[in-house]
């Protein structure tokens, strides 16, 4: 895939927020820009009303969506990894008439303990695949090849399942994102393991070479678990930085990786300079991360371990800034999950959508609240509107975009305890 089809990809899986945000971005630094600590003292959610639509309940464990338009509708389709049932699937958007119901779907690879999958076209016949990381004793990295004729694309026995040779039995992977790396016209994989053998590093794509053999492993960073990976050229210099939220271990928190080109050689891992941004020594969960205009920067929100929000501003120097917001999930959510950011309620500002893991006891697991603004007064504590109810105990990262194309922000996800799968919230806000 050239670094333009790369681009037309990220702009697709991005398409109806950046409608959205787009008027919204320079009134939305202001928020940055306030020191505010914010407890909500809500007692009772506001009851939700929301319906949850089920795009697919029928294996065990789903365990997030990633998007992109693989068929060339404008429309986003969807693949997941099911961590305990094993399997890999991809569920074509079946357009407005028919999003509420279950979409079409394939299971393109069986595989063991899938924590991630997502869309690439790894052997660049202009037909997307599919990359599943792999952790518990599993410990490997699969390419699940696609059929060459898109008709094929929902035929599970056209898929064909290969191991990446290099990646086996090295980690427990987690996550892995698509991105041009080096100068290579082809994109490559940047992957994040967990583990007393994790790593992040990058799979440099070969040259003319369609081989998996070929395909050549790069160490950039010791981690201890890694939740999120988001590539960006984050210090504006026309090649991508990697933003990495770490779990656990010594160096948790945020970590930027400044990408050396075009003076020095990717495949170096000693001339990546690390920037730690962002809350640092803390249990952070997902990241959400959208351009700050007149920063030339990066706004980013992260979940924190156990019931905390924070957002702050990166710049193109790998600056953030001296001030943060920090939010504080009400009694009646769970434990902090992920996040992202959009118009929810229709009312010209963005607001927050929080999913949860942890949410027993009658407790929820997806909400949204807005965001404090610099000229809120001290104390001022967000309004939290229930989305999901009590269903569903352990929420994935989150996707917001407009499914049922009526004009609103849609809230798509997955739940893996209760056995939600992969669903998606239906916003009740009208024109």
């Amino acid at each position: 895939m050239t670094h333009e089809g790369l681009m037309k990809v990220n702009k697709m899986n991005h398409a109806y927020r950046q409608a959205t945000w787009s008027h919204l971005r320079t009134r939305s630094l202001r928020i940055f820009l306030a020191l505010a600590l914010v407890h909500s003292v809500s007692i009772q959610p506001l009851l939700a009303d929301w319906q949850r639509h089920t795009i697919d309940a029928t294996s065990q464990g789903a365990d997030g969506v990633r998007l992109a338009d693989v068929n060339g509708d404008a429309l986003l389709d969807i693949a997941t990894g099911w961590e305990e049932g094993g399997k890999v699937r991809v569920y074509l958007n079946p357009g407005r008439e028919r999003v509420t119901l279950p979409w079409p779907k394939a299971t393109v690879g069986e595989v063991a303990s899938p924590e991630d999958a997502v869309f690439i076209d790894m052997n660049a016949d202009g037909v997307f695949d599919v990359v599943s990381s792999c952790e518990g004793k599993n410990q490997s990295v699969y390419v699940h090849w696609a059929p060459p004729e898109i008709d094929a694309y929902l035929d599970s026995s056209a898929w064909k399942t290969e191991a990446i040779p290099g990646l086996q039995k090295l980690a427990m992977w987690m996550f892995a994102y698509p991105a041009r790396i080096d100068s290579n016209e082809k994109v490559d994989l940047v992957l994040g393991s967990k583990g007393d053998k994790a790593r992040l590093g990058w799979l440099k794509a070969p040259g003319p070479s369609r081989g998996l053999e070929d395909w050549k492993y790069v160490p950039l960073y010791d981690v201890a678990w890694i939740m999120s990976i988001v590539c960006l050229d984050a210090d504006q210099d026309g090649d991508q930085d990697i933003l990495i939220s770490d779990r656990k271990g010594s160096h948790q928190g945020i970590i930027c990786l400044e990408n050396p080109l075009p003076l020095g050689d990717p495949a170096d891992s000693g001339a990546w300079k690390h920037h730690r941004v962002g809350p640092l020594g803390q249990e952070v969960m997902f990241l959400h991360t959208m351009p700050s205009e007149e920063l030339k920067g990066t706004d980013v929100w992260v979940g924190v371990k156990p019931k905390g929000m924070v957002g702050f501003s990166m710049d193109h120097a790998f600056n953030t800034l001296e001030h943060s917001i920090r939010l504080i999930l009400p009694e009646w959510m769970g434990t902090s999950k992920g996040v992202a950011q959009g118009d929810i309620n229709k009312d010209g500002q963005l607001e927050l959508v929080i999913s949860c893991e942890g949410a027993t006891r009658g407790r929820s697991g997806l909400a949204w609240c807005s965001i404090p603004k610099k000229e809120s007064p001290k104390g001022h504590m967000p309004i939290f509107h229930d989305i999901a109810g009590s269903m569903g105990v352990k929420f994935d990262r989150i996707e917001l975009l407009d499914l049922d194309e009526d004009g609103d922000l849609d809230v798509l996800t997955c739940e893996e305890r209760d056995n939600l799968g992969v669903i998606w919230y239906e916003n009740p806000h009208i024109n």
